[in-house]
């Protein structure tokens, strides 16, 4: 319920107010799917910030691997996206969209978002471990991820109307949270085209979930005989 009371104020804010929908077909749509994508990213990440320093009388009573705190987590998170996802279908075919063949390519989406999920929640993981604190500075870094993400704006409107220098173009094609918007949304509206996709955009899907995937475990496996002490 709350992603969607969140869309419901962002299409409000920037739909209405701000007027960003005139530059998006299916604005509903598109706005809820980004929505729906970034929250399962943004709790995956709060999750795994919490993960070892929430559970410290476990961690410290119990052995066992470390990172299925983490790990669990963020399977939590994506049963929650997927009865999510129960009510977006609702929401396209409300507003219009059809289903197509291209609905499948939500399988592989999903896995490759999960895996570059758990790995953040893994790196997150072991620096809340270290320092707790920093569970209460994620929210305003998270925010200011989700506002450069393109979830209630369009990334590619904006690139053609402005001519920002390229290494901020760049930035914003390569930002995960984005590329695995745009591929969600590519997946599931059938008006967002192709050519709205940045160049390699899969190529870029599997670079993330790899290096934040592998990457992560082995950052939080290097401290596996810490946690819970000191």
């Amino acid at each position: 319920m709350t992603p969607l009371l969140n869309a419901a104020v962002y299409y409000f804010i920037f739909g209405v107010l701000m007027n960003t929908k005139r530059d998006v077909e299916d604005y509903v749509p598109f706005l809820v799917t980004g929505v729906f994508v970034f929250t399962f990213t943004q709790q995956s990440v709060m999750a795994g910030t919490r993960a070892i320093s929430g559970s410290l009388g476990l961690v410290r009573a119990l052995h066992f691997p470390r990172a299925s705190l983490p790990i669990s987590y963020c399977l939590q998170q994506l049963q929650q996206l997927l009865f999510s996802m129960g009510a977006l279908v609702v929401i396209l075919l409300c507003f219009g969209v059809p289903p197509t063949a291209s609905w499948l390519l939500v399988v592989p989406v999903l896995v490759l978002q999960f895996t570059f999920n758990t790995g953040l929640a893994l790196v997150m993981a072991r620096l809340g471990s270290k320092t707790p604190d920093i569970a209460q500075l994620m929210p305003f870094v998270l925010r200011t991820w989700m506002y450069a993400s393109g979830v209630m704006w369009s990334i590619d409107a904006v690139l053609k109307d402005r001519g920002l220098p390229h290494a901020v173009q760049v930035l914003l094609e390569c930002n995960p949270a984005a590329v695995y918007i745009d591929l969600m949304r590519f997946a599931l509206i059938d008006t967002f085209r192709a050519d709205q996709l940045p160049p390699h955009v899969w190529a870029w899907a599997l670079g993330w979930a790899l290096l934040a995937g592998v990457g992560g475990f082995i950052y939080f496996w290097k401290a596996e005989e810490t946690y819970g002490r000191g």
